[in-house]
């Protein structure tokens, strides 16, 4: 009995923690017919909100048509290649080189790109005001970064009804943010009040490379001091239903997807406001953030400039960002856990210099502190063991009688004094640190592209010859001969078969996370041989003092 229900508790939550995953996939937006090539720039500035500055924002101008042969050039840095539009200024491109495509290992991964509609439009809102639909001019200057240099400087420019608008671009060393100012000097003979935008603009489609057996948030995401962490989901925005902190004085909105994240960051206690809105005639969003400039009297000048990180979630430079930007590496309500154990895994890191002897490590460590409940689970699980002839006897003996044979099994339990329940509560008590521990790695970007040792090559993908979850199969197999036989043979084979079940379900998932329980049941079983084998012998003795 207790066997039976362990079982069941292990695979109904197991289940229905993926069965909650695969909900999550399901019902994000399905892909839209795919938008035309022209969709890319379509959508005019953004309007601000009445309240934005206290006083009654300007209305946007209609956004001028696309300029049919905007030119492009590339910026490059340690870290980065990106590709800048003269339409704009916009950043149509951008190329991480210190990363590769999932399921391309001979290329950089590409975060803004043609393929999903992704780049990082900038304007200004205000009459005759040059938008990202606006065509500048690249000021000449260097577009790589020099040996020596910590910054470079990328300068366009435009001029419209007599304002004069520098759009500059700044790049960093070893960083992966991004500043986007704007100079604004007003030679016209009136006082303009002017608003800036930047906007991230991506179709729904989830990045390639996802797991078929996990999936993860992609979307946009608001942070601010009051709200919090909030994800917003794309079917929302479309419906307009879309629920997020529209103003404030503090934080930042992101485009979120597995491994990376695009955030836009204003400077701190300036007052912002966030929209999001779906573009007509296909499956684009548009997320963006204005903020104010103060007045500019004529023949005076203005300023402002937001700061974009678009790069890897590592979580120690994302909490150097901004505040809370650490939090698109989503463990759900599970983050209490979740924080402190991928901060240990890291300082294990630190010490063993690799991602796959960290996780081992971990795990061990994992196992050693909850070495008290699972022995007593596998102690009861053993007695459970030992008890199994004498329950089968029983059932012979009262097969037809329920109620009697229940008394029967309490009074044997009692004798015996054993808790059919006792192997239950300690598992129980474990799993929110091993899901917490699941989604530590599936979240990680330091996983992705880590080697362990041979083939696995990189920890965020599945082992490409199934070594590792052959081996967790044989490791849930031995598992199960090491637990109490269940009384009926039709249970007793659906016990032999669970170890088939789930390990060609782990054929999908990320090495780094078989290799967990690989780890996990290995130790496992040691443990639960050695009680087993206590308690075995314990009896023996018993009976042979008896005789």
């Amino acid at each position: 009995m207790d066997t039976r229900r362990l079982i069941l508790v292990l695979i109904f939550t197991f289940s229905s923690f993926m069965l909650w995953e695969n909900w999550q996939k399901h019902n994000q937006p399905k892909p839209a017919v795919e938008a035309a090539a022209t969709s890319q720039t379509a959508g005019g500035a953004p309007t601000p909100s009445a309240g934005l500055q206290g006083k009654t924002a300007p209305v946007a101008p209609t956004a001028a048509a696309p300029a049919p042969t905007a030119e492009t050039f590339t910026v490059s840095t340690d870290l980065l290649k990106a590709s800048i539009s003269t339409q704009g200024g916009d950043l149509v491109s951008l190329e991480l080189l210190k990363y590769k495509e999932q399921d391309q290992k001979d290329k950089n991964f590409v975060l803004f790109d043609a393929k999903h509609h992704y780049l990082a439009q900038a304007g200004l809102i205000g009459e005759g005001l040059p938008t990202h639909r606006t065509t500048f001019k690249h000021v000449a200057g260097p577009t790589e970064l020099a040996e020596g240099s910590n910054e470079l400087k990328v300068r366009l420019e435009a001029e419209q009804n007599g304002v004069k608008v520098a759009k500059i671009l700044t790049f960093k060393r070893g960083s992966y943010l991004i500043d986007i100012s704007w100079e604004i000097a007003n030679a016209s003979d009136k006082a303009i009040a002017p608003h800036a935008y930047v906007q991230l603009q991506r179709d729904d489609v989830a990045p390639a490379g996802e797991s078929k057996m996990v999936s993860t948030f992609t979307g946009p995401a608001v942070y601010t001091e009051a709200d919090k962490y909030q994800k917003v989901d794309f079917g929302h925005i479309a419906d307009n239903k879309a629920k997020f902190a529209k103003t404030a004085d503090n934080g930042w909105l992101a485009m979120v997807q597995h491994y990376f994240v695009a955030a836009l960051v204003p400077k701190d206690k300036t007052q912002r406001e966030f929209y999001m809105r779906k573009l007509d005639g296909g499956n684009i969003f548009q997320a963006g953030v204005i903020v104010p400039v103060a007045e500019i009297a004529p023949g005076a000048k203005g300023e402002t400039s937001v700061a974009l990180y678009a790069g890897p979630q590592e979580q120690a430079t994302l909490k150097q960002v901004a505040p809370g930007l650490d939090l698109v590496v989503d463990y759900g309500w599970l983050t209490v856990v979740a924080s402190p154990i991928f901060w240990a895994l890291e300082a294990i890191h630190k010490v063993v210099g690799n991602w796959g002897w960290a996780i081992i490590v971990l795990t061990i460590a994992i196992k050693a502190a909850f070495f008290p409940l699972s022995a007593a689970s596998y102690k009861s699980m053993a007695k459970m063991k030992v008890l199994t002839p004498r329950l089968a006897q029983l059932k012979e003996r009262f097969g037809d009688d329920k109620q009697r044979l229940n008394q029967e099994m309490m009074k044997l339990y009692q004798t015996e004094k054993v808790n059919p329940l006792g192997g239950c509560l300690p598992i129980l008590i474990q799993i929110p640190v091993f899901i917490a521990l699941y989604w530590v790695l599936l979240g990680a970007v330091e996983m992705r592209g880590a080697p362990w040792l041979g083939w696995i090559t990189d920890l965020a993908s599945a082992d490409p010859y199934f070594i590792l979850p052959v081996i967790m199969m044989i490791s849930m197999f031995v598992q199960t001969k090491l637990n109490p036989t269940p009384p009926d043979p039709i249970q007793a084979k659906v016990m032999m078969m669970m170890p088939l079940i789930f390990g060609v379900m782990f054929f999908w998932f990320p090495a780094g996370l078989v290799l967990y329980w690989v780890v996990n049941n290995v130790l496992s079983i040691a443990q639960q041989w050695q009680i087993t084998r206590m308690i075995d012998a314990g009896g023996k003795a018993a009976n042979d003092a008896k005789a």
